[in-house]
């Protein structure tokens, strides 16, 4: 079972349910070069491919021999989603060994405060602060940059009686 991240079975779900399965445009909220290092990962993986572009505004990169690029769901990104199954890989004596899969670390505050802010009645900052052993100004900040900025999750608040201003993800 391949891992991803959130952001890239965003981007991945997307292209695999358009025409031709492509990836451009992307729909996720990324900002800077983020899209840029999330299709590299994706590319690695071989979880999407480089095709000729046919339409100038789905353009990844040019290349001077093949002109236009963008970039295209392979089946492996439909088996990797559960959409359908892969074909089976053909075997070359010649071929270079694939790259070893990227490893995802387990068990980290990222992870632990998507899960608290996933769990039912979400959390307050407060309650993050003392699971984390971080900071109140910590917390709002992983929640609006790595979170919101970075990863693209839409995060919402509302007061809650007793409890104060609890946080979830939507």
């Amino acid at each position: 079972m391949i891992q991803l991240t959130d952001t890239q079975a965003v981007i991945l779900s997307a292209a695999c349910a358009r025409e031709g399965g492509m990836v451009f445009p992307v729909t996720a909220k990324l900002k800077g070069g983020a899209v840029g290092n999330v299709c590299k990962s994706l590319l690695k993986r071989g979880l999407i491919e480089e095709v000729a572009a046919t339409d100038l505004n789905t353009v990844w990169r040019h290349d001077e021999e093949r002109g236009s690029i963008t970039l295209r769901a392979t089946a492996l990104a439909h088996a990797a989603l559960g959409i359908s199954e892969a074909p089976a890989p053909e075997t070359d004596a010649s071929a270079e060994p694939a790259p070893e899969p990227a490893r995802h670390r387990t068990d980290t505050k990222q992870e632990n405060l998507i899960a608290m802010l996933r769990a039912e009645g979400g959390a307050t900052i407060e309650a993050i602060a003392t699971a984390l052993e971080w900071r109140s100004h910590t917390v709002r900040g992983a929640l609006a940059g790595a979170l919101k900025k970075k990863l693209g999750l839409t995060i919402t608040s509302e007061k809650v009686e007793g409890r104060g201003r609890v946080y979830r993800l939507a």
